[in-house]
């Protein structure tokens, strides 16, 4: 009984998860940082090496199950994959519906986030000033010079999901904020409200390869060069705010979209801009990344 009971608080604690990562902005690594099990996750995820397959290649299942401990994965998937999947008909609602007052939500969200990940710099040194611009340029560019839509085809799905995943092990980067920067968070949460099985096959797929491939480096990376990476992920999160600004024009070229002013995007389409009510978002995706950042900042003091 202790035990399932055990399981059932980690599932709670992936579906905790599994809500952040649905909302770009909000890092699901944080929340496993806040709900006390982010070492466990990084060491399980990291225990999936070379002495794990060769458990499961010599059919020594019980033994492979023990050494990445499975237990605590399925159970956090589990809680995970439940919350994505309740989440995801919202989100494809909202984006058809109420597009510009939920980008505004997710402008705060990524806004508070990287002020927040700024704080984690010790000095502002001429590296670390030029590791957070280079973030900010690529990301503006990446946002500015690649078009609305990215292609579709399973290559580039498998690709985002390996890139996203890697999100979830860093905390104050969420993985849906991968999937906006590379054009793929809208076309991913209809594959899973719509239940797209080839579509989620190669996604998880990529994640799988990807959490495996890279959660040894990315550890290493943050252990020999944590503050650049800091100044490069927030960079990243700051120029990305171009892909989640609200107001969007039609641009010269078919398929580009770019930033206008309220005004000028009113103007152009003939659609309400919401000025007000999309402030009003943005300062309440503000509020509950700082939120849930001091929370786990006092939970770690």
């Amino acid at each position: 009984m202790a035990n399932l009971l055990k399981y059932a608080a980690t599932a709670f604690k992936g579906a905790c998860m599994g809500a952040a990562d649905v909302i770009p902005g909000v890092s699901g690594g944080t929340i496993a940082f806040l709900m006390g099990i982010y070492g466990e996750l990084l060491d399980s995820i990291k225990s999936v090496n070379g002495e794990a397959f060769k458990l499961l290649f010599k059919g020594k299942i019980a033994a492979f199950w023990k050494h990445v401990n499975g237990t605590f994965l399925a159970s956090l998937f589990v809680g995970i994959l439940v919350s994505v999947f309740s989440l995801a008909r919202l989100m494809k609602y909202l984006l058809e519906f109420h597009p510009i007052p939920l980008w505004s939500f997710f402008f705060g969200l990524i806004l508070a986030s990287a002020i927040y990940i700024l704080k984690g710099l010790d000095k502002w040194s001429v590296k670390n000033i030029v590791s957070l611009l280079t973030g900010i340029i690529i990301a503006a560019f990446i946002c500015i010079a690649s078009p609305a839509q990215t292609p579709d085809e399973l290559w580039f799905i498998f690709l985002s999901g390996a890139i996203a995943i890697c999100a979830m092990i860093l905390p104050g980067i969420s993985g849906s904020f991968i999937l906006l920067l590379l054009g793929k968070y809208e076309f991913v949460m209809s594959a899973v409200s719509s239940l797209n099985i080839p579509v989620l096959a190669v996604f998880a797929i990529g994640c799988a390869v990807g959490i495996i491939s890279f959660s040894h480096f990315l550890s290493w990376l943050l252990k020999k060069y944590y503050m650049l990476t800091i100044a490069l992920l927030s960079g990243f999160m700051l120029g990305s705010l171009l892909k989640v600004w609200p107001w969007k024009v039609p641009g010269a070229v078919e398929g580009f979209d770019y930033p206008a002013l309220p005004g000028t995007f009113a103007q152009v389409t003939g659609m309400e801009s919401q000025l007000g009510l999309s402030i009003a978002f943005a300062v309440l995706g503000l509020a509950i990344v700082l939120v849930i950042e001091f929370v786990a900042s006092k939970s770690n003091k």
